[in-house]
């Protein structure tokens, strides 16, 4: 059995697509991954649309801190509900010891064309623990083409909006999100470190994930290519 002796917190942030606010006195449901039927907790959302800061099981911090067979989170599932809104259904949010984890939920008006089952989002697995394609290979050294003004920028900019393809290069069917540059670079952060890593390691990970990611807005990359998109997300395995 894995060392269940740490603990981490779990906060929930609601809003409603339609007009861009926060959600207040949205019902909020967490539960072990897996059961829905067993609600450890239930809470409305405040006049920010967020939900009180909620203490977790999660497994001992030396999982995250050096190789280890066990994983190095818990996870649990989440449902957020609130009238004449499609409810939210979150599996798979992870927990890791002595660290606050943040989940936002969007909420879509009711149309009257809804399922008969919540909206359901699935988190996979993080990145050092799950199974992925591997990553593709490059040159380390790649000669830089020439300034044209069309696919080469003449010099580096931070742009607002990242488009990530979700999947392999030649994969026509993954789709495509216009993600803001700030979400994308946390987010890829979320998936590929863990929060417990002390913090010069923490930044020197992130200053990477934003040099890799600039330096493919700066060259288009992926443009050069022929594809129309900025970045990849490969998915797990199946």
């Amino acid at each position: 059995m894995p060392d269940m002796s740490g603990v981490g917190r779990l906060q929930i942030d609601v809003l409603a697509i339609d007009i861009a606010k926060p959600v207040q006195n949205a019902t909020v449901r967490i539960m072990p991954r897996g059961n829905r039927t067993q609600i450890i907790e239930e809470m409305v959302t405040n006049n920010s649309g967020q939900s009180y800061v909620i203490d977790l099981p999660a497994p001992s911090v030396d999982y995250s801190l050096q190789p280890s067979p066990e994983k190095p989170y818990s996870e649990y599932d989440v449902s957020v509900s609130y009238d004449g809104y499609e409810q939210v259904f979150v599996q798979g949010v992870q927990i890791l010891p002595n660290t606050v984890s943040f989940q936002d939920v969007a909420l879509n008006p009711l149309t009257g064309y809804e399922k008969e089952w919540p909206e359901t989002i699935k988190i996979d697995e993080h990145t050092l623990w799950g199974d992925f394609p591997p990553k593709i290979q490059e040159a380390e050294v790649k000669p830089l083409p020439p300034h044209t003004g069309l696919v080469v920028l003449p010099e580096p900019v931070v742009p607002e909006f990242i488009v990530v393809h979700m999947g392999m290069p030649a994969n026509t069917a993954a789709q495509r999100h216009w993600v803001p540059f700030t979400d994308y670079i946390k987010n890829v952060a979320c998936n590929e470190i863990y929060a417990t890593w002390p913090v010069q390691t923490l930044r020197a990970n992130i200053f990477a994930i934003i040099s890799l990611t600039l330096n493919r807005v700066f060259t288009e990359w992926y443009r050069g290519k022929g594809y129309d998109f900025t970045m990849l997300k490969l998915q797990k395995s199946q």
